[in-house]
Formats: structure tokens, sequence, C-alpha cells
């Protein structure tokens, strides 16, 4: 938390620091001379209390002597570990003035009220692009400097954040936190849940402005909107193919890396994409929900329908154009 005096705009930094700043001579400062201050010998930073220089030090030299009784996970600082425990007790003591929505931890409460405001006061340097937390910040400068820290231990594969290596990962064990609480169905990622909840509401607040198709989400949206533009913003730094969506760079990329991370639990073939181990799964279980409308031949996969469907073009009751207008954009 921080916090700060009136006097002379000096700022006491988690109550433990002090940093001043000049701003006005006749001001007594906190630094005075007739008041004592413990200085860190590795940092100089400056406590007013001998035991808080103490704690400060461990940040120093890692020990960390505080530990959770329920996950054993350790702590360099007792208010570490007190906020830790509210990841088990589910404790949200911070509430928001303006949405009511609670927090674990009280800069948690201050990244999020900046939502509120739109205050933005972190600027990249190389983009200028603003952002409300410096996390999110750090996380951006890394396109600039291709910087990749997080790394998949299962196939090595490297990511400029966390949470997306954390989604990476479960590629890998197949693991689905994410349960829709009206059909129970599981998911891997919180964003898929989202998108699969607009099926049971069938609420779709966002409207293009263009076509007037409408999405449950803004940023199916915003996907949508590059069709018009022709915008195709992501581009593949080994062949230089450009896409209009992430996933679709991502899958791309695959082609040069041969990466294979989706997997059958039957016959452990391993495929690149997972709606191909989705067709794939069905030739195990011998499922084939899909049907053709006029012979009623059923199929395990969209994409074998539609080729087929070609059998009957000369049979269908409607133009060609509106039969290829129809299919086309299943394919």
């Amino acid at each position: 938390m921080q916090m700060y005096m009136k006097t002379n705009e000096t700022h006491l930094i988690n109550d433990l620091s002090v940093k001043t700043v000049d701003t006005d001579k006749n001001v007594e400062h906190l630094n005075d001379k007739n008041k004592k201050y413990f200085t860190c010998d590795i940092c100089g930073l400056k406590f007013r209390q001998n035991r808080l220089l103490k704690k400060h030090f461990l940040t120093h030299t890692k020990e960390k002597p505080y530990s959770c009784v329920l996950c054993n996970k350790r702590f360099s600082l007792k208010c570490y570990l007190y906020r830790h425990s509210r990841t088990h007790t589910k404790e949200k003591p911070y509430s928001c003035d303006v949405c009511h929505k609670d927090f674990s931890q009280k800069d948690y409460l201050y990244r999020h009220s900046r939502m509120h405001t739109k205050e933005k006061p972190y600027s990249c340097d190389v983009s200028h692009k603003d952002f409300s937390d410096k996390s999110s910040l750090n996380v951006h400068f890394r396109n600039h400097t291709n910087e990749k820290l997080f790394s998949c231990n299962v196939c090595h594969k490297d990511f400029s954040r966390k949470s997306n290596l954390t989604e990476h990962l479960r590629t890998h064990t197949n693991e689905k936190p994410y349960s829709c609480d009206i059909c129970h169905k599981k998911f891997s990622h919180k964003r898929s849940l989202n998108v699969h909840l607009g099926t049971h509401t069938n609420e779709k607040p966002y409207s293009c402005d263009v076509c007037g198709k409408k999405y449950s989400q803004n940023g199916d949206l915003k996907v949508h909107y590059r069709i018009h533009t022709k915008e195709k913003p992501f581009s593949c730094d080994v062949c230089h193919k450009d896409f209009s969506r992430k996933s679709k760079l991502n899958e791309h990329l695959r082609t040069h890396t041969n990466e294979k991370p989706y997997s059958c639990e039957v016959c452990h073939k391993n495929f690149s994409l997972k709606r191909t181990l989705n067709g794939h799964l069905q030739t195990h279980t011998d499922e084939k929900p899909y049907s053709c409308d006029i012979c009623h031949k059923e199929f395990s996969r969209k994409s074998t329908l539609n080729v087929h469907f070609r059998t009957h073009a000369n049979e269908r009751p409607y133009s060609s154009d509106e039969f290829g207008k129809d299919f086309s954009s299943d394919m």
C-alpha cells in the first residue's frame, strides 16, 4: 500500500522505507538530523526501525521463514503470508465503490479502479501506448524485445506471458478448470466458457455497424470487423504470411515447427489442431453427427459432409450461386 504524507510531498513506501523529495526547503524533512534511520547496506533503503530493516534484509538473503500451513508455500514476510492465505479462505475484504466488485488485495482494487477512471499512468517508450498498471506495460514491452521468459517443461515452447504458458500447459494435461453452471460442460480457457455461456442466454449485445451481425463478445466483433477492413495485423516471422486472428497465426506456426500438442487418448496419435483431434476421436467412437439432408447419409466430420453435398449439386432445387454461398463458408 502506498500512503502519502502532506508534508513536503514525501512518500512513505509500504509504511517501511522512506524516500524524500525536496519540494520546499522551508518544510521539515523526514530525514531530519535529529531522527535516526537504519540503512540497508545492499540497496540503500532507509527504515525508521531496526526490526523493519531486518525484515527487509530477507528480500536480499532469499530467506523465507514464514510457511503456509495448508500448502507449505514459504514467504519472506509475514504480510505476504497473510495475503497468500486469502487464496485459501477466499476472503476479499476490499470492495470497489463503483461496481462493488470485491478483491483479496488492496493493490488489485487500485488497479481495477482505473477501469472506471480510465487512468493509464504507464506509457511505453517505444510505441507510446498507455497502460493502467505497470505489469501490463512490462508484458507489452516484451513485444518489442521479443523476450520470452516462460518455457514449457514438456515441449520447451517459450512464452512472453506466464498466463499464456499456464493456458498452453493444459494442451498437455487436458485440464479443464472452467465449468458451465448450466450444462456443466468444462473448458480449458475462461474466455471459451464466456463464449459458451452466450449459447444459453442467446444474448448478443455487440453489433457490427457494417453488416449488422451480432456477437455475444466484444472481442469476437473486433475480429469479425477485420472481414470488412481486410486488416491482418498478425504476421508470421518465418514466411511473413499475414492473418486476421492471432489464433490462426499460432496454428500456422505449427506448419513450420511441426508441433503437435494435441494427442489422442486412445491411440496416442498427435495432431497440430484441436479440431483435427476432435474429428479423429469420432473414428474410435463411430459417432456420425453430420447427416445429409437429401440422402440421409451420415458422416463423422462436417468437412466430409460438405464434400459429399457436391454429389447432389445438380439435384438441389436452387441455383449454383446459392449452393456455393451456402456451403463454401463452412469449408
